[in-house]
């Protein structure tokens, strides 16, 4: 929830700086206030549209909410789903997650399928039970045709300033790899995978270099348009 016709200025600056990264896939997931105004500003850049949420329902009477097929008619190709947030604040179980990203697909639309431990799971050794959990039950089983993200964001390091250590989060990706090639065979070689989680200009050369991650999903650190692109600049 940050945000506003001012901060479009950031937009602009990040798209200006994406040329310098050919390599790197970029996307920026505004709140739905300024989604049409962020894709206008994208339109024919290489940095793609996202929403931060959806509902599981095409159309109908929920007021305040947003479906995948809204985030399409505005230009978006993803939309999070299951982020610790949700998850904490809205009481988002598994089920609701699976169903999110079976809309998004629904809309022809990639989901980021946000998992990850809290610090109470963790330091009680749950941590790869926690995850196998939500990765069953939030990654719906039409995943392993088409695109998908998954994101990993330990939930005690989400704007704590606190990293796991490099092995932490290679033990968790090479969980996660090892689990999506078992349920979808060769497929799940192809879904990328995020680390999400404090990171910043600083760590994030070091956390890319981790085998198994794949990019990252930028919190607080996206706001401002040159900490966004020097993180970038660590995923090249």
């Amino acid at each position: 929830m940050n945000g506003l016709a001012a901060s479009l200025p950031e937009v602009s600056a990040i798209v200006a700086g994406s040329s310098a990264l050919p390599g790197v896939e970029l996307a920026i997931c505004p709140p739905a206030t300024l989604a049409s105004a962020v894709g206008a500003a994208l339109k024919g850049s290489r940095v793609g549209l996202g929403g931060q949420d959806c509902h599981a329902e095409k159309s109908g009477a929920f007021t305040g909410d947003i479906s995948a097929e809204m985030w399409a008619d505005v230009g978006a190709r993803y939309v999070i789903v299951g982020h610790s947030e949700r998850r904490t604040m809205h009481g988002e179980t598994d089920a609701g997650v699976a169903a999110k990203a079976s809309a998004v697909l629904r809309a022809g639309l990639t989901p980021i399928i946000c998992i990850g431990e809290s610090f109470a799971e963790r330091d009680a050794g749950r941590t790869l039970e926690v995850i196998a959990t939500q990765l069953a039950g939030s990654v719906p089983a039409a995943a392993g045709n088409t695109p998908i993200v998954i994101a990993y964001e330990p939930v005690w390091a989400i704007g704590t300033g606190r990293t796991p250590t490099t092995a932490q989060v290679a033990e968790v990706h090479g969980f996660l790899s090892r689990t999506l090639e078992t349920r979808f065979d060769a497929s799940g070689n192809a879904i990328p995978l995020l680390y999400g989680g404090s990171v910043k200009p600083d760590n994030a050369r070091e956390l890319m270099t981790v085998a198994g991650v794949d990019g990252a999903l930028v919190g607080g650190a996206s706001l401002k348009a040159a900490d966004f692109l020097r993180i970038a600049e660590g995923c090249a």
